[in-house]
């Protein structure tokens, strides 16, 4: 049975869209299509359709969590599922793991990374404006995940306070600078990865990782389109989530010289 507080996210068949709606009794959610009372929602459970007070469905479904980061409450750019789930596999993000992450902002990432180490993992958030960490809390509780996460505020040219992390992400504009303390927090062999928007970001990036002596560097772009659900008229949407970064990843390494 669903209880106060559960999250879920409601999809409408004549709409083809839905809602993320963390459930509080006695509220009230408003639609084009009519108001469901949150009440109504609490008596049912997932799987099953409540309808609104004119008569449309919506149907009760489990929240995904790529869809709670595209619409968490934010005041910074997020980083987009499609670049998320690349982080995870590309830094072999597992349960257990311990993840040292900069660049909070709204806490997208955090909460995914929460997600995905599990209880027995921990994720160590660091961002210089504590209005972000607050906000970045926040989001992570709504999803549950908020007791994997260290908040720290704090500028990472202080360094980092971790070592032997199986993870480091850099979410800033000038990663190249904190490549040192970035080494020192990273276990041998792990990886490193950063975000940047522009070519010439990440030029300076790829000439810092060469420098520190890092392994398989790459650099991917991810393109993201959706296709119509018409099986009669099937093609691609007109509209496309396109560039919205560079994702850089690369393996620390103890330097040695070529014979």
């Amino acid at each position: 049975m669903l209880k106060a507080g559960d999250m879920v996210y409601l999809w409408s068949p004549k709409l083809e869209d839905g809602f993320l709606l963390s459930l509080v009794p006695g509220r009230r959610m408003g639609s084009h299509v009519g108001v469901i009372g949150h009440d109504d929602i609490l008596a049912s459970d997932y799987g099953k359709a409540v309808m609104t007070h004119t008569g449309h469905p919506f149907y009760i479904l489990k929240p995904m969590l790529g869809e709670y980061t595209r619409k968490l409450k934010r005041k910074t750019q997020i980083i987009f599922p499609k670049e998320a789930g690349f982080i995870l596999l590309y830094l072999d993000i597992f349960p257990g793991a311990t993840v040292v992450e900069c660049g909070t902002g709204s806490g997208s990432l955090t909460a995914t990374l929460a997600h995905f180490v599990g209880d027995e993992g921990r994720v160590i958030s660091y961002d210089r404006r504590g209005e972000f960490s607050k906000l970045a809390e926040e989001n992570c509780k709504l999803w549950k995940v908020a007791h994997r996460v260290t908040f720290k505020v704090r500028d990472i040219a202080e360094g980092f306070d971790e070592r032997e992390a199986d993870a480091v992400f850099l979410d800033v504009p000038d990663p190249w600078n904190y490549l040192h303390h970035a080494i020192l927090a990273l276990a041998p062999g792990r990886r490193i990865g950063m975000i940047l928007p522009t070519t010439n970001q990440v030029q300076h990036a790829l000439a810092a990782l060469k420098e520190r002596h890092f392994a398989d560097i790459q650099v991917i772009e991810i393109m993201h389109r959706y296709w119509k659900i018409d099986p009669e008229r099937l093609r691609p949407e007109d509209m496309m989530i396109g560039h919205t970064g560079y994702l850089i990843f690369a393996a620390n390494v103890e330097a040695r010289e070529v014979q």
